[in-house]
């Protein structure tokens, strides 16, 4: 946030920012989308809905999933949340007490630590192997559970380092979990932006509606990240508890959004595929020019649209001790805004998102170059 707030202070002043640290999709909403909200306010489809969300979105979430995965999720299993990081504040807030630990493999995005802390929780985090491609295995989670385990969660493919757990291994975390009576949250905020293999959900394992836990939204595969729709599927008894929790803090999402999430999950899916391509396009670029900069080292994202480079060349060099002091100086003599590993638990790396133009990327990976350079 500190780096964001001082990117908009540079540009205030005329300042060419080049911004990496965007979490968005770079292209726009698809038209179908927008025109279904037009047609909803047209209709006065502006007034309180279910606070759990309507029942026409939650319908088309669950026939959508279905359709993906082979699940069988009913409406009284989905809630339609302001956001997945919504539907996460939720989840803990209804299964959490107060010294109940909770598994995060790292990196792990920003949320998840903060939102276990906020509801009483203890982390027990999994460092994962930058050599091996941040590999998460099964048996690495095992390592991390004791008594106290009340959550695993996973996101495949991970923000902010790209990697994928690999499904046999998925399964077997499916199972260490299931035995034990341990909810494994699945976060599939980036489950359709994948390289090279195709799209899983452990929810659709046989048993797994007991404790399996999946989050999404709509935010990161349709380019709606400003509507602010998210789901989760859980437990029937579950999804009662998150709509007391909700109908007391956001009430109901947005009305109009939620009709253009119907459309957006009943209608065309060409432009998911549309904006895959070009990030594999990207990810290319990004990757060969970040491993041409003399000491930095990048593992290949399987998935979403980040990289996230080992810059340790330049820890203790001209003062800067931390990956937040290197992005601060990135920032304020290179022009290059990135987001610091401190964020994600790790403390060598910064996350690039090349959800930008290739115009901007380019640009960008001109000057991070040259800063290196310059500084180690």
């Amino acid at each position: 946030m500190k780096v964001a707030a001082d990117a908009d202070k540079l540009r205030a002043e005329g300042v060419d920012v080049v911004d990496f640290g965007a979490g968005e999709p770079d292209f726009p909403t698809p038209d179908n989308i927008k025109q279904a909200a037009v047609r909803a306010l047209e209709a006065n489809l502006t007034k309180y809905t279910a606070a759990s969300g309507i029942m026409q979105l939650k319908k088309a979430i669950c026939e959508s999933h279905a359709k993906d995965f082979g699940t069988d999720y009913k409406p009284n299993e989905c809630i339609v949340t302001v956001g997945a990081k919504h539907a996460i504040f939720n989840i803990t807030q209804a299964v959490l007490n107060p010294g109940d630990e909770v598994v995060i493999p790292t990196p792990y995005w920003v949320t998840f630590k903060d939102v276990v802390n906020f509801a009483g929780g203890s982390c027990v985090f999994v460092p994962t192997d930058e050599a091996k491609g941040f590999e998460l295995t099964a048996a690495m989670i095992e390592a991390a559970l004791t008594p106290r385990t009340k959550l695993v969660i996973i996101n495949s493919p991970c923000n902010p380092s790209g990697a994928i757990v690999e499904r046999d291994e998925f399964e077997k975390i499916f199972q260490l979990t299931s035995e034990r009576g341990i909810y494994l949250l699945t976060d599939e905020c980036y489950g359709k932006f994948l390289y090279d293999s195709e799209p899983f959900s452990i929810a659709s394992m046989p048993g797994a509606k007991e404790t399996v836990l999946v989050v999404n939204a709509l935010s990161k595969t349709y380019s709606m990240t400003g509507w602010r729709v998210g789901y989760a599927l859980a437990p029937a008894a579950l999804i009662t508890a998150m709509t007391k929790l909700q109908s007391h803090s956001t009430s109901n999402p947005t009305s109009f959004a939620q009709w253009a999430g119907v459309e957006a999950l009943r209608g065309p899916q060409d432009s998911v595929a549309a904006m895959l391509a070009e990030y594999r396009r990207r990810r290319a670029f990004v990757i060969e020019r970040l491993r041409a900069i003399p000491g930095v080292t990048c593992a290949e994202p399987r998935g979403a649209f980040y990289a996230y480079p080992n810059l340790k060349v330049l820890l203790g060099k001209n003062g800067m001790q931390t990956m937040l002091q290197v992005s601060e100086r990135m920032l304020a003599e290179a022009h290059v805004a990135v987001v610091p590993g401190e964020a994600f638990g790790t403390t060598e790396h910064v996350r690039i998102s090349y959800a930008s133009s290739m115009e901007n990327l380019k640009k960008g990976l001109d000057r991070l170059h040259e800063f290196v350079v310059k500084n180690s």
